[in-house]
């Protein structure tokens, strides 16, 4: 039996500008599912979504909340707070290391639409309830609009902290993508000046950083994990590949970026991060908003 596509789910909103569509799931953690240019898709992880909820699996454009990549174990402490998380929780999904990973998988997020038009939605998220402030105890709003234009998408994420106290900041994305008709080994990857966050065996910066960049090198056939912090308010990679290139640009809000690109798999994903990996426990690049204060970051993808 063949798995239901993107357009397939009954909460699809679909964004038209020109020859650029996009496929948002409310319902199911805000996930962009497709962003296509005359049926030619960018998005990579998207052909089998029900699995990939299954599973927990990233796909798409997924938010990665509370925490984006990993954390360093079952215990954080965060704006006065102690958390220790349970390993049997099944808002929890765990790395080959056993470590928590993405935050609370994208299926078990239900956002409501609260405007839409031919190329924009938005949407919100209440983080409340016993199961999710077990996981992230720092009730709050999120809010998302997605912009379609001619030439790209615009994300912008807002979390407003509730009246009960401060949050900390830890969000991101995790953006798939491929290049149609161009293999793998012939893709370009194009990066700003950055700092490259040092990395133990288990994927968690030691608080080692190297400068280096800009930098143009083919991705071949090389597996990439690695962690950078931006030198500049804002900054662009790129993916290029025979007529096509993907630029992806950090605008506000995300000081901190993951390039992911598993070696044998067509795709590549160029992640924007408020901040690094493991923030939580160790304070390093953490935001912290008081309550009922506002934090916005946005990124804006390019498609050429």
């Amino acid at each position: 039996m063949t798995s239901p596509g993107p357009r397939d789910h009954p909460d699809a909103v679909r964004l038209v500008a020109g020859e650029l569509t996009a496929l948002f799931l409310p319902a199911h953690g805000m996930l962009c599912a497709s962003l296509a240019r005359r049926g030619v898709e960018f998005l990579r992880r998207v052909d089998d979504l029900t699995s990939a909820a299954q599973t927990g699996a990233t796909a798409g454009i997924p938010l990665l909340h509370p925490w984006a990549n990993r954390l360093d174990g079952l215990r954080y402490r965060a704006a006065g707070r102690e958390v220790s998380l349970d390993p049997a929780s099944h808002l929890l999904h765990f790395d080959a290391n056993g470590l928590p990973i993405h935050g609370v998988p994208w299926p078990h997020l239900r956002w409501q639409v609260i405007g839409v038009g031919p190329a924009f939605v938005t949407a919100h998220l209440e983080w409340a309830g016993a199961e999710l402030l077990r996981v992230f105890p720092f009730p709050h709003r999120l809010e998302m609009t997605a912009r379609l234009g001619t030439d790209g998408m615009t994300i912008a994420t807002t979390l407003v902290a509730g009246e009960e106290g401060a949050v900390p900041v830890c969000f991101g994305f995790h953006p798939y993508f491929g290049i149609a008709g161009t293999p793998r080994d012939s893709w370009r990857l194009v990066s700003p000046p950055l700092r490259r966050l040092a990395l133990d065996a288990r994927g968690i910066p030691t608080g080692v950083d190297t400068t280096g960049g800009p930098c143009e090198e083919p991705l071949g056939d090389r597996a990439l994990d690695d962690a950078y912090g931006l030198m500049d308010a804002t900054a662009t990679f790129a993916i290029e590949g025979g007529a096509h290139c993907v630029d992806v640009e950090w605008l506000r809000g995300f000081g901190y970026a993951q390039v992911y690109a598993p070696k044998d798999d067509d795709c590549i994903a160029l992640e924007p991060m408020t901040a690094p990996s493991a923030a939580l426990s160790s304070g390093r690049g953490l935001t912290v908003i008081g309550a009922g204060e506002r934090f916005t970051a946005e990124f804006r993808i390019r498609v050429e």
